[in-house]
């Protein structure tokens, strides 16, 4: 007997020293994984047995996967602290959060619920405000809310719905069941964040998952985007992401969300209204918008009637609400629905309102501004979460920690005095103790808190919940380090079933088609373009230089020889230091070209992305380590290599249609300004010895020249190939006939049957350069050619980009 109890000990041992079988919940906490009596939940079985069948290898490099693919996507989120922002790598869990089908349905009837009785009420606060009148809700919580907005009394949304696209943050209790946190109607966030956790996640369990039967999240978003092109009022309207812009925290999801369903990505400097209508500045012109889904809380929208200090939106777009010409999705003023103290109401206003009870309940939440409830919370405070009334996210304190009622009881006043003094602006709540799920923390499963974000979209058969959402795991045992801030990690979230799904996707399933032309290209997002394509080539131009120097710096060792500081002082009059091997101004060219392209990351390849991170991060590497001479000859010449990769990326992967010609022609101009430049400094009479043979190697023209003259470098064949040859892609005429090409396919480049005057002013200026002899090519020329460029710049903007 004994020694059948110390062979059942010791295998129990063996289990708990098990990095999966040796998962246990934690006393008196619900967990995901396993049931009350501990035994695995039969959805989570096949899961469990693929990690017990992996070693810690095998595990490794599967999360290795996951993790590679979120870096090339270039899925980040934007933190803000006391040193300003940074981006931050999404925090993946790779272990995903499992539920079944049937709890999910349960799950998705209280959610669709609960968007109905929201849409009620804001329909209810910006309309009859019966609400108020019934005393269902305190005036003070609407009147005196920061997110009422007060101009959109009374204007009913176009479609007739305020609410499109909601979420929920909702957390199992310890009894099992399901509650809502809190509700998420300003600009939701976090759906597109939901899809690529499902992507990096099934790349770290591919087979588990194309054999487990997982909802996929196309068909949601597939349903909210034919819902939204419907919401069109006429043909020719466009619909749009309405983005804060690149500083928003999720901005990749704004641009990922934008590039994922066909939408356009506007911010409000692209907008304006024209006769109650808004419309967005293309290169073509004014185009109308009918639909925005925006991203940007809704006091920002219109600095003209709500925020005055508003520099991100649209002034104009309340007066076009009013006259119906435009669906915004939420909205304006939804986000009152977020106040936390709306929570205590929602019970009653929902049997008022839908004559049923809660399906989903909300966590048990008491406004401080009533007798009754303030004393419920005095005298319960050591198991209240006390926080502002009107607040619309949890109650942490600066170090991300749960404020606690009992604080309350520091000093000398009592905690009913307290809330009898501020009562109006407090609320209560139960403090939360959430359920936890299984995440992989230091080679082992380890239970961690958890909460659930679900989405939810108006479609055109109804409310529908996204199978699944993304969930966040909390770094400690604490709730409220489930907060990314506080450490806390994001998984993904598969509803299964036990019988096969559809695979549904966003492709059309017709054999026929239709090929539709790209959107008008907004005037912000051309203006990007041309600026990426001048600073990379800027970029370019600089590293030849430097190159060249750096090159002969190495041989004579004399920085004072009279070639070296020839060009030591041209590239101080362009602000490059060249006894610096990788200059602060080469850095910040490349900077500025990753702050134009991160503009338009809709419209970028992640190819392409990844391309120019690696640029500037091996930029600023060499700038902290490499020494003048051959050591920064070779920086530049890797340099030069990556940089060539980026552009062979973006030229043989890009669409030739309107944006590339805008990134083309920037390209163009900055190349034919760097040519004319050298050549004007370094060719004329006065040129010191060698300056010809280093000009043919920044130009790249080397074997070019051996090849077509048969006679040593002098300044007329250093001319002839470097300005005036129209096969030689570093001459400065076949930069001319290259705008010149694509500035005949540009929006309007004929008016009237005329040349418009930047097409009149490319023409002339080709003309002029295509006759011209290598012998009339003098300093004043080149000069006169660099004005003529640069005005040819300014020309383009005032044309398009204004």
């Amino acid at each position: 007997m004994a020694k059948k109890q110390t062979a059942e000990a010791t295998e129990q041992d063996r289990l708990d020293s098990d990095p999966v079988f040796g998962y246990r919940a934690l006393p008196g906490v619900a967990d995901e994984m396993l049931d009350p009596h501990g035994n695995v939940r039969p959805v989570w079985q096949r899961l469990l047995s693929t990690l017990g069948r992996l070693d810690e290898t095998d595990l490794a490099n599967r999360f290795a996967r996951a993790d590679r693919y979120l870096r090339d996507a270039g899925v980040f989120y934007r933190a803000y602290g006391g040193r300003g922002s940074s981006e931050r790598s999404w925090p993946l869990s790779h272990i995903p959060v499992l539920i079944d089908e049937a709890e999910w349905a349960v799950v998705s009837q209280g959610l669709v619920q609960r968007a109905e009785l929201l849409e009620r009420v804001v329909a209810d606060i910006y309309g009859e405000n019966r609400l108020v009148q019934e005393g269902l809700l305190p005036p003070a919580l609407v009147a005196s809310n920061p997110e009422f907005l007060r101009p959109l009394v009374g204007v009913k949304p176009a479609d007739g719905h305020f609410l499109h696209f909601c979420s929920f943050e909702i957390g199992r209790g310890p009894d099992g069941n399901w509650w809502v946190l809190s509700d998420r109607t300003e600009a939701p966030s976090g759906a597109g964040f939901a899809l690529e956790n499902r992507v990096a996640t099934t790349r770290a369990f591919s087979n588990l998952y194309a054999e487990t039967h997982v909802h996929r999240l196309a068909g949601f978003f597939g349903a909210f985007r034919d819902t939204l092109q419907a919401r069109k009022q006429h043909p020719d309207d466009r619909i749009a992401v309405l983005s804060p812009g690149i500083a928003n925290e999720t901005y990749f999801e704004h641009a990922y969300i934008a590039r994922y369903l066909g939408f356009m990505l506007l911010e409000g400097e692209d907008l304006t209204v024209v006769g109650g209508r808004v419309m967005v500045r293309t290169v073509a012109g004014l185009k109308p918008v009918g639909v925005l889904w925006r991203r940007l809380d809704a006091a920002f929208a219109d600095p003209l009637e709500l925020n005055q200090s508003s520099h991100i939106g649209t002034p104009g777009i309340v007066e076009a609400l009013r006259a119906g010409s435009v669906s915004i999705v939420n909205a304006l003023g939804s986000g009152i629905l977020e106040t936390r103290a709306f929570l205590a109401f929602m019970p009653a206003i929902c049997r008022h309102l839908l004559g049923e009870e809660q399906k989903l309940p909300s966590i048990a939440t008491w406004w401080c501004g009533q007798q009754s409830e303030r004393d419920n919370v005095a005298g319960n405070i050591e198991r209240m979460v006390i926080g502002p009334a009107y607040s619309t996210r949890p109650f942490f304190d600066d170090n991300g920690q749960s404020i606690l009622g009992t604080s309350l009881c520091e000093g000398n006043s009592s905690v009913a005095e307290r809330l009898g003094t501020g009562g109006g602006k407090l609320v209560g709540q139960e403090v939360v103790t959430l359920s936890t799920t299984p995440a992989w923390v230091r080679g082992r499963l380890t239970p961690r808190p958890m909460s659930l974000r679900v989405f939810a979209a108006r479609t055109r058969e109804g409310w529908q919940i996204m199978p699944g959402g993304f969930a966040r795991i909390g770094s400690g045992d604490d709730v409220a380090a489930i907060a990314m801030k506080a450490g806390g990690t994001t998984a993904d979230v598969w509803i299964v079933s036990d019988k096969p799904v559809e695979r549904t996707t966003l492709l059309p399933a017709e054999e026929s088609f239709t090929r539709n032309m790209p959107g008008s290209l907004p005037s912000r997002a051309a203006d990007n373009l041309f600026w990426l394509g001048r600073y990379i080539e800027r970029a370019e131009g600089a590293l030849r230089i430097l190159r060249a120097w750096h090159g002969r710096f190495a041989e004579a060792a004399d920085p004072n020889m009279p070639l070296l500081k020839d060009v030591t002082d041209y590239l101080a009059a362009l602000d490059i230091n060249a006894r610096q091997p990788v200059p602060d101004s080469l850095l910040a060219n490349i900077d500025s070209a990753l702050f134009s392209a991160g503009n338009i990351r809709d419209r970028f390849s992640p190819d392409g992305w990844l391309a120019l991170n690696d640029l500037s991060r091996t930029a600023r590497k060499f700038h902290a380590t490499v020494q003048a001479g051959d050591d920064a000859t070779h920086a530049m010449t890797i340099l030069l290599r990556k940089l060539a990769g980026f552009a062979g990326l973006v030229h043989e992967n890009m669409y030739r249609f309107t944006g590339w010609r805008f990134l083309s022609i920037g390209r163009y101009i900055e190349r034919g300004l760097h040519m004319t430049r050298l050549l004007g400094h370094m060719s004329g009479p006065e040129a010191p010895d060698g300056a010809y043979d280093m000009l043919l190697e920044i130009g790249d023209s080397v074997m070019t020249h051996r090849r077509r003259y048969n006679v040593n470098t002098a300044a007329l064949t250093v001319t002839d190939l470097l300005a005036l040859d129209p096969l030689n892609p570093r001459s400065i005429l076949y930069q001319l006939n290259e705008i010149k090409t694509e500035v005949e396919l540009l929006p309007n480049a004929f008016v009237n049957g005329q040349m418009s005057p930047f097409y009149r002013e490319t023409m002339r200026l080709h003309s002029g350069l295509a006759v011209m002899t290598p012998e009339a090519m003098t300093a004043t020329v080149y000069k006169q050619l660099e004005r003529d460029l640069e005005r040819l710049s300014d020309l383009l903007a005032q044309t398009y980009l204004g």
